[in-house]
């Protein structure tokens, strides 16, 4: 049985003031393209469909036509919220479209219901979950000991009751530990919504959502197929692609991944500012009207650079300058060390340096609920 794994769409984007509307609409007709050449069973979409709760209309009527087109081809269709999306907007009317083929998790309830799909090697159960933080899963299990994110994917998972015995599915939409992040998503400080994979052992395949990048964590078994388009450039060396995944017999898949070329691409450009306007330089490549971040390594600022480049560069995005006196400034500015830190560890440090002993087990074990529930409420 074959899929196609998607995520992070974040319709109605703007990066740098400027919208992706044009250039995401571009992108899911060759995500189309793709669908009709390899003619998968079904679509797994894994959450961040929107880039606000509130989406702007068009990029409403721009997911609602790529669903129309799926639904005309006759392939299954599963839709899961991510931490972007408001899950009961999107989920609305999804037992209607149930009967169309396109399937939406609704807001988390405390259980997950399965749709199942069966080709020659028997069943493959199709499980939808949608982004959850740990106050979501505890007001359905109180009982259970749900502290951190770990813990709440675990106990959602549990609830599932999965049949190891059949190729289970897994949609999801959170920061499994280990995944490289990059700049465009919404990151926790110090990794405050870490979940551990361990908690997805019991299926063939986890189609993740949430991390930009491509990349699988630990095997191709658990993988985030990353965004059809760059949405920072942090993501400028990025290969994006539709991660294609073909269920054999138990325990036998196939993970591959078919590029993806966009209408315009996003680059970073470093030079002078004479080198990068010289003809020679941009004449044979798509930079003129590629999302560009052009860093200038003049010592000296050119007047009115931006305006004068955009000249060139029709879409340029962001203009920063690399020198001595920049370089200067970013030594004394910023070290860096503590974003590197969990928020506990730094209140650890903090009240180490006040009272003179470190903090007993008890404390920390409230500290880290307090930050917890501060994050849930972000």
């Amino acid at each position: 049985m074959k899929f196609i794994h998607l995520s992070d769409l974040h319709l109605g984007k703007r990066v740098n003031e400027f919208s992706m509307i044009e250039d995401q609409e571009y992108i899911l007709k060759k995500i189309l393209g793709v669908i009709d050449e390899e003619k998968p069973d079904g679509i797994l979409i894994a959450g961040d469909v929107y880039d606000k709760a509130i989406p702007s209309a068009e990029a409403i009527e721009m997911f609602d036509d790529f669903l129309v087109s799926l639904a005309k081809r006759k392939i299954e269709v599963f839709i899961i919220s991510g931490n972007h999306d408001s899950a009961e907007r999107l989920a609305f009317g999804n037992r209607l479209m149930d009967t169309s083929g396109v399937h939406f998790s609704p807001a988390y309830n405390g259980k997950v219901e399965p749709f199942f799909l069966e080709d020659a090697h028997g069943v493959v159960g199709v499980y939808m979950l949608p982004f959850i933080k740990p106050a979501h899963v505890r007001q359905f299990y109180p009982d259970e000991e749900i502290v951190t994110y770990t813990d709440a994917a675990r106990v959602a998972v549990e609830q599932m009751h999965i049949d190891s015995n059949q190729r289970n599915i897994l949609i999801a939409h959170q920061f499994v530990t280990g995944a490289q992040r990059s700049d465009s998503e919404e990151l926790s400080v110090g990794g405050v919504d870490n979940v551990d994979a361990s908690v997805f052992e019991g299926f063939d395949y986890v189609a993740l959502g949430h991390i930009h990048g491509p990349q699988n964590i630990g095997s191709e078994r658990i993988r985030y197929c990353g965004t059809p388009l760059k949405y920072s450039f942090s993501e400028a060396n990025h290969k994006k692609s539709v991660t294609v995944i073909e269920l054999l017999e138990k325990g036998n898949f196939q993970v591959r991944t078919i590029p993806l070329a966009p209408k315009r691409n996003m680059v970073e450009l470093k030079g002078t500012y004479a080198e990068l306007t010289m003809k020679s330089f941009y004449e044979n490549t798509t930079y003129r009207e590629d999302y560009v971040h052009v860093i200038l390594t003049d010592e000296d600022d050119i007047p009115d650079a931006i305006s004068k480049l955009r000249s060139v560069y029709h879409n340029i995005m962001k203009l920063d300058y690399d020198n001595k006196r920049t370089r200067h400034v970013a030594h004394i500015g910023t070290s860096g060390e503590a974003e590197k830190k969990s928020p506990l560890t730094l209140f650890e440090e903090l009240y180490t340096k006040q009272n003179g002993v470190e903090m007993m087990e008890e404390q920390k074990e409230f500290m880290l609920q307090l930050i917890e529930e501060i994050w849930e409420d972000k």
